[in-house]
Protein backbone atom coordinates (compact mmCIF):
# COMPACT_ATOMS: atom_id res chain seq x y z
CA UNK A 1 0.00 0.00 0.00
CA UNK A 2 1.76 3.14 -1.05
CA UNK A 3 2.03 5.46 1.35
CA UNK A 4 0.72 8.47 -0.51
CA UNK A 5 -1.93 6.52 -2.15
CA UNK A 6 -3.84 8.78 -4.58
CA UNK A 7 -2.13 11.96 -4.25
CA UNK A 8 0.09 12.88 -7.67
CA UNK A 9 1.66 16.14 -7.13
CA UNK A 10 2.23 17.19 -3.48
CA UNK A 11 3.89 20.44 -2.89
CA UNK A 12 4.48 22.58 0.86
CA UNK A 13 1.42 25.13 1.25
CA UNK A 14 3.75 28.27 0.63
CA UNK A 15 2.29 31.65 1.22
CA UNK A 16 3.81 33.58 -1.60
CA UNK A 17 3.62 30.45 -4.07
CA UNK A 18 -0.16 29.85 -3.08
CA UNK A 19 -0.93 33.56 -1.72
CA UNK A 20 -4.20 33.44 -3.82
CA UNK A 21 -4.93 29.68 -4.51
CA UNK A 22 -8.44 28.93 -3.58
CA UNK A 23 -9.81 25.45 -3.04
CA UNK A 24 -13.13 23.71 -3.78
CA UNK A 25 -15.50 21.79 -1.67
CA UNK A 26 -14.36 17.82 -2.58
CA UNK A 27 -17.71 16.13 -3.41
CA UNK A 28 -16.23 13.95 -5.76
CA UNK A 29 -14.38 10.83 -4.17
CA UNK A 30 -13.50 9.53 -7.90
CA UNK A 31 -9.99 10.21 -6.92
CA UNK A 32 -10.33 7.13 -4.85
CA UNK A 33 -11.61 4.61 -7.47
CA UNK A 34 -8.22 2.55 -7.81
CA UNK A 35 -7.55 2.35 -3.95
CA UNK A 36 -8.71 -0.60 -2.70
CA UNK A 37 -7.51 0.01 1.15
CA UNK A 38 -6.43 3.45 2.52
CA UNK A 39 -4.60 3.50 6.41
CA UNK A 40 -6.69 4.07 9.76
CA UNK A 41 -5.58 5.41 12.86
CA UNK A 42 -6.71 3.77 16.18
CA UNK A 43 -9.19 6.32 17.01
CA UNK A 44 -11.18 5.69 13.94
CA UNK A 45 -11.73 1.46 14.93
CA UNK A 46 -15.13 1.61 16.50
CA UNK A 47 -16.70 3.84 13.47
CA UNK A 48 -14.70 1.94 10.48
CA UNK A 49 -15.54 -1.59 12.13
CA UNK A 50 -19.13 -1.08 11.26
CA UNK A 51 -18.45 -0.72 7.71
CA UNK A 52 -15.10 -1.83 6.58
CA UNK A 53 -12.96 -4.99 7.02
CA UNK A 54 -9.93 -3.82 9.02
CA UNK A 55 -6.74 -5.61 8.04
CA UNK A 56 -3.10 -4.30 8.42
CA UNK A 57 -1.08 -3.88 5.45
CA UNK A 58 2.13 -2.34 3.89
CA UNK A 59 5.55 -3.55 5.27
CA UNK A 60 5.72 -6.38 6.79
CA UNK A 61 8.06 -4.91 9.62
CA UNK A 62 5.89 -2.11 10.21
CA UNK A 63 2.16 -2.48 9.47
CA UNK A 64 -0.01 -0.23 9.35
CA UNK A 65 -4.34 -0.68 10.08
CA UNK A 66 -6.31 -0.30 6.61
CA UNK A 67 -9.73 -0.29 5.79
CA UNK A 68 -10.23 -2.75 2.67
CA UNK A 69 -12.04 -1.07 0.01
CA UNK A 70 -12.37 -3.48 -2.45
CA UNK A 71 -11.14 -7.52 -3.04
CA UNK A 72 -8.94 -6.74 -6.71
CA UNK A 73 -5.90 -4.31 -6.72
CA UNK A 74 -7.24 -0.70 -8.16
CA UNK A 75 -10.62 -1.06 -6.91
CA UNK A 76 -13.15 1.04 -4.75
CA UNK A 77 -16.07 -1.01 -4.05
CA UNK A 78 -17.41 2.23 -1.93
CA UNK A 79 -17.88 4.91 -4.62
CA UNK A 80 -19.60 4.51 -7.33
CA UNK A 81 -19.62 5.60 -11.33
CA UNK A 82 -21.04 9.21 -9.97
CA UNK A 83 -17.85 9.70 -7.54
CA UNK A 84 -20.30 9.58 -4.40
CA UNK A 85 -19.10 7.40 -1.43
CA UNK A 86 -21.48 4.82 -0.67
CA UNK A 87 -20.87 4.40 3.16
CA UNK A 88 -21.57 6.78 6.54
CA UNK A 89 -17.81 6.73 7.65
CA UNK A 90 -15.40 7.96 5.98
CA UNK A 91 -11.66 7.55 6.80
CA UNK A 92 -10.12 10.34 7.73
CA UNK A 93 -6.76 9.44 5.37
CA UNK A 94 -9.68 10.32 2.76
CA UNK A 95 -11.12 13.26 4.50
CA UNK A 96 -7.87 15.17 5.15
CA UNK A 97 -7.72 15.07 0.76
CA UNK A 98 -6.35 17.24 -1.11
CA UNK A 99 -4.22 18.51 2.32
CA UNK A 100 -1.20 16.04 3.58
CA UNK A 101 1.09 16.46 6.47
CA UNK A 102 4.87 15.71 6.51
CA UNK A 103 6.91 15.83 9.59
CA UNK A 104 10.01 17.88 9.10
CA UNK A 105 12.41 18.37 12.04
CA UNK A 106 10.20 19.49 15.05
CA UNK A 107 7.72 21.11 12.81
CA UNK A 108 5.29 19.60 10.75
CA UNK A 109 4.77 20.75 7.10
CA UNK A 110 1.25 20.86 5.50
CA UNK A 111 1.31 20.33 1.69
CA UNK A 112 -1.18 19.89 -0.56
CA UNK A 113 -2.26 18.23 -3.75
CA UNK A 114 -2.09 20.55 -7.01
CA UNK A 115 -3.27 17.88 -9.23
CA UNK A 116 -6.83 18.08 -8.16
CA UNK A 117 -9.40 19.90 -9.82
CA UNK A 118 -10.77 21.72 -6.40
CA UNK A 119 -7.40 23.09 -6.18
CA UNK A 120 -7.27 26.39 -8.01
CA UNK A 121 -11.27 26.53 -8.13
CA UNK A 122 -12.04 30.30 -7.87
CA UNK A 123 -15.37 29.52 -5.97
CA UNK A 124 -12.99 28.14 -3.42
CA UNK A 125 -11.59 28.95 0.21
CA UNK A 126 -8.72 30.93 -0.19
CA UNK A 127 -6.17 29.74 1.98
CA UNK A 128 -4.01 33.16 3.06
CA UNK A 129 -5.69 36.80 3.38
CA UNK A 130 -4.84 39.23 1.21
CA UNK A 131 -1.53 40.19 3.86
CA UNK A 132 -0.10 36.49 3.85
CA UNK A 133 -2.00 35.22 7.06
CA UNK A 134 -3.59 32.11 7.11
CA UNK A 135 -7.40 32.34 6.86
CA UNK A 136 -9.45 29.91 9.30
CA UNK A 137 -9.75 26.89 6.09
CA UNK A 138 -6.00 27.15 6.08
CA UNK A 139 -6.24 26.87 10.02
CA UNK A 140 -8.87 24.06 10.09
CA UNK A 141 -6.78 21.80 8.08
CA UNK A 142 -3.13 22.77 9.75
CA UNK A 143 -4.93 21.64 12.88
CA UNK A 144 -6.46 18.36 11.31
CA UNK A 145 -3.03 17.18 9.93
CA UNK A 146 -1.61 18.04 13.62
CA UNK A 147 -4.40 15.78 14.95
CA UNK A 148 -3.84 13.26 12.19
CA UNK A 149 -0.39 13.10 12.66
CA UNK A 150 -0.70 12.46 16.52
CA UNK A 151 -3.21 9.99 16.20
CA UNK A 152 -0.72 8.38 13.57
CA UNK A 153 2.13 8.05 16.21
CA UNK A 154 -0.01 6.68 19.06
CA UNK A 155 -1.33 4.03 16.37
CA UNK A 156 2.35 3.62 15.70
CA UNK A 157 2.87 2.16 19.20
CA UNK A 158 -0.17 0.05 18.84
CA UNK A 159 1.25 -1.87 15.77
CA UNK A 160 4.75 -2.05 17.50
CA UNK A 161 2.92 -3.85 20.48
CA UNK A 162 1.25 -6.41 18.36
CA UNK A 163 4.34 -7.04 16.51
CA UNK A 164 6.33 -7.58 19.45
CA UNK A 165 3.69 -9.88 21.07
CA UNK A 166 3.42 -11.97 17.62
CA UNK A 167 -0.33 -11.38 17.15
CA UNK A 168 -0.20 -11.20 13.52
CA UNK A 169 -0.47 -13.42 11.04
CA UNK A 170 -0.55 -13.30 7.36
CA UNK A 171 -3.91 -14.45 5.74
CA UNK A 172 -5.11 -14.68 2.13
CA UNK A 173 -8.77 -14.02 1.66
CA UNK A 174 -10.67 -15.78 -1.04
CA UNK A 175 -14.11 -13.94 -2.52
CA UNK A 176 -16.75 -16.83 -3.90
CA UNK A 177 -19.15 -14.40 -6.29
CA UNK A 178 -22.36 -15.47 -6.32
CA UNK A 179 -22.31 -15.44 -10.30
CA UNK A 180 -19.65 -17.01 -10.77
CA UNK A 181 -15.63 -17.00 -10.31
CA UNK A 182 -13.54 -16.12 -7.58
CA UNK A 183 -10.97 -13.46 -5.88
CA UNK A 184 -7.77 -13.91 -3.80
CA UNK A 185 -6.61 -10.88 -1.64
CA UNK A 186 -3.24 -11.25 -0.72
CA UNK A 187 -0.32 -9.26 1.47
CA UNK A 188 -2.65 -8.22 5.05
CA UNK A 189 -2.19 -10.05 8.25
CA UNK A 190 -5.20 -9.96 10.68
CA UNK A 191 -4.90 -10.53 14.38
CA UNK A 192 -4.60 -14.50 15.27
CA UNK A 193 -7.70 -15.20 17.48
CA UNK A 194 -5.89 -18.08 19.42
CA UNK A 195 -2.77 -16.47 20.27
CA UNK A 196 -4.91 -13.59 21.40
CA UNK A 197 -6.87 -15.90 23.96
CA UNK A 198 -3.76 -17.21 25.14
CA UNK A 199 -2.28 -14.05 26.12
CA UNK A 200 -1.66 -13.82 29.70
CA UNK A 201 -3.30 -11.75 32.61
CA UNK A 202 -0.10 -9.56 33.17
CA UNK A 203 -0.38 -8.85 29.20
CA UNK A 204 -4.23 -8.08 29.05
CA UNK A 205 -4.30 -6.02 31.91
CA UNK A 206 -1.72 -4.06 30.48
CA UNK A 207 -3.24 -3.82 26.52
CA UNK A 208 -7.22 -3.00 28.59
CA UNK A 209 -5.72 -0.34 30.22
CA UNK A 210 -4.35 1.33 27.04
CA UNK A 211 -7.31 0.91 25.62
CA UNK A 212 -6.14 -1.89 22.90
CA UNK A 213 -8.09 -4.64 23.90
CA UNK A 214 -11.02 -3.09 22.71
CA UNK A 215 -9.33 -1.73 19.09
CA UNK A 216 -8.16 -5.55 18.85
CA UNK A 217 -11.86 -6.61 19.15
CA UNK A 218 -13.07 -4.02 17.41
CA UNK A 219 -11.04 -5.19 14.35
CA UNK A 220 -11.78 -8.98 15.15
CA UNK A 221 -15.70 -7.99 14.77
CA UNK A 222 -14.73 -6.05 11.63
CA UNK A 223 -13.40 -9.17 9.78
CA UNK A 224 -17.45 -10.08 9.26
CA UNK A 225 -17.56 -7.02 7.00
CA UNK A 226 -15.58 -9.15 4.40
CA UNK A 227 -19.00 -10.58 3.61
CA UNK A 228 -20.35 -7.20 2.83
CA UNK A 229 -17.37 -6.37 0.49
CA UNK A 230 -18.13 -9.84 -1.36
CA UNK A 231 -21.77 -8.73 -1.89
CA UNK A 232 -20.60 -5.21 -2.84
CA UNK A 233 -18.15 -7.19 -5.72
CA UNK A 234 -21.02 -9.23 -6.68
CA UNK A 235 -23.38 -6.44 -7.53
CA UNK A 236 -21.45 -4.08 -9.07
Amino acid sequence: MAELLFYERVTPIDKDKHRHLRIGEIRDYAFTAKTNSVPLTTVEFFEAAREYPIVFAGDAAAPVPAALLGLRSDENLFVDAAGTWRARYIPAFVRRYPFVPAPAGEQLLVCIDEQHPAVGDPTGQALFTQDGQPTPFLQTAIQFMRQFQAEAEQTRHFMLRLKALGLLQEVAARAELKSGGSYQLNGFSVVNEARYRALDKDTVDELFRKGWLALIDAHLLSLGNLDALVDRLSGS
